[in-house]
């Protein structure tokens, strides 16, 4: 039986980044991924996939409405050749995560499901057992599918198979308005079908801060159809077409379309883990609990990304690999901390969240200051014809950035340096003092910024002893 210094189960983006990092510092490593390719759910079903089909979608409405510039345009969009360019995309990106290359830094890698046969043992598809002194679990995610009566029966869609469409739907209609769901909503409405949402909750984008959800909501609303506050009573087909029967307000309505999205969260991948045998302790949703140094009730055991509940993005597990790597290899006891992580959220505009929303602020009772600016101040959006949006900052009364927020057209890059200022643990004023080229989006947060100085420098005492100083000396 192979004994090594670290099993690492699951070959996403934090596996992968504890596996690499581990066996670089010279740990024996074992690799274990069930399913036969490394890259996990972001490369094959998530991140990439979705970003290939968004980009498309947006390409197909800019031609759509070309019409403005005296161009006329017909047909209808060509599925198969969607389904072509998303796949050249993960198919170029699975090039970098080449088991050669995981091979060359030493790492050990077998394929197949990993169960515990108790917390320092691990069989491989029934077949290899192999021990570590160290477990990672970072076996993802996958869409937790809701009990609805006849939804089995119909057929539907999930983030795993949706890319796989090579017919451009009438009508879909998606279960859920999280983040995948409106993603991939706006998409098919830009590709030419109509998008309808149905949302148990009264509103959507909830982790987001209020200004920036509702403005978010009243854009959304122009390509995507939302039923809000419907509870779905069940589903049936007829003729061919998916009809969901949902209550709301208390009567009982229905809606059909060709095509079923599901969009109701994640579940943990713990299922075939067999964590029982090593007695990892799970929560009531049957993600893996963790510590701040993000080890179970084992303290050789970690888990991380998705399959913790904490942070479901690539981004996070990549973060808490890093982490888990000093942990793990070297003993370390680090904590991991989530507040200055960022997120975006790929609609059309783009919705960026880092830190603390305005309702947060309140409810910790913080005594703050916020700075916001829309984008029909910034020239290089009047320019590109892209205004809608605005940046939100919050601040403590010293300028320390508690969080900030966006709503714009590629937001999730032109706010990155709100990210680095609060990394670095600098105020809001560094963000104004920087020089930005002239005109550029990122501008958008130096104007934010500015007025910072000009409620600092111009709105308090320092005009009236500066004007005394003139008349006095100069």
């Amino acid at each position: 039986m192979d004994q090594y210094d670290l099993i690492v189960i699951g070959g996403g983006a934090g596996g992968l980044t504890v596996a690499s990092g581990a066996a670089s510092l010279g740990a024996k490593v074992a690799l274990i991924e069930k399913s036969g390719l490394l890259g996990g759910d972001c490369l094959h079903f998530g991140c990439v996939p979705s970003k290939a089909f968004i980009e498309a979608a947006k390409e197909v409405a800019t031609i759509r409405n070309s019409s403005a510039f005296g161009f006329e345009t017909k047909g209808s969009v060509d599925m198969k050749k969607i389904r072509q360019r998303v796949q050249d995309a993960v198919q170029h990106i699975q090039a970098h995560d080449d088991p050669d290359r995981f091979l060359q830094l030493g790492v050990d890698i077998y394929f197949g499901a990993a169960e515990f046969l108790d917390p320092h043992t691990i069989l491989v598809e029934k077949e290899d057992r192999i021990t570590g002194k160290r477990i990672v679990v970072a076996t993802g995610s996958s869409p937790l599918i809701p009990d609805i009566e006849g939804l089995q029966d119909v057929g539907y869609h999930t983030n795993e198979t949706i890319f796989e469409v090579d017919e451009l739907p009438r009508r879909v209609i998606f279960i859920g308005g999280g983040p995948i769901g409106l993603e991939l909503a706006q998409a098919f409405s830009h590709l030419g079908a109509e998008a309808v949402v149905i949302e148990k909750h009264s509103g959507i984008l909830r982790k987001e801060d209020q200004e920036i959800r509702e403005r978010a909501t009243d854009i959304l609303k122009k390509d995507i159809k939302f039923i809000f506050e419907a509870d779905i009573n069940r589903v049936s087909e007829q003729n061919g077409q998916k009809v969901i029967h949902y209550t709301q307000d208390g009567a009982e309505q229905t809606i059909e379309g060709d095509l079923l999205f599901v969009a109701t969260g994640r579940k943990p991948g713990t299922a075939l883990l067999n964590l029982e045998a090593a007695c990892v302790e799970v929560d009531e949703r049957g993600f893996i609990q963790v510590n701040d140094q993000l080890r179970t009730n084992h303290a050789h055991i970690f888990a991380i990304g998705d399959v913790n509940g904490r942070y479901p993005f690539t981004h996070a597990a990549g973060m808490e690999g890093k982490l888990v790597v000093q942990n793990a290899v070297f003993g370390l006891k680090r904590n991991v901390s989530y507040n200055k992580l960022p997120w975006t959220t790929y609609t059309t505009p783009e919705i960026f969240h880092i830190g603390l929303t305005e309702e947060e602020a309140k409810e910790q009772d913080l005594s703050y200051k916020v700075y916001r600016k829309t984008l029909d101040e910034v020239d290089r959006f009047v320019a590109d014809h892209r205004t809608d949006g605005m940046v939100k900052i919050i601040t403590d009364s010293k300028g320390k950035i508690l969080g900030a927020h966006a709503i714009g057209s590629g937001a999730g890059d032109w706010m990155q340096p709100v990210i680095f200022a609060m990394e670095k643990g600098s105020k809001i004023g560094a963000l104004s003092n920087m020089v930005y080229p002239y005109p550029n989006h990122a501008a958008a947060v130096q104007q934010t910024a500015d007025l910072y100085w000009r409620e600092k420098l111009f709105d308090g005492v320092l005009p009236v002893i500066s004007k005394k100083y003139v008349e006095l000396f100069r």
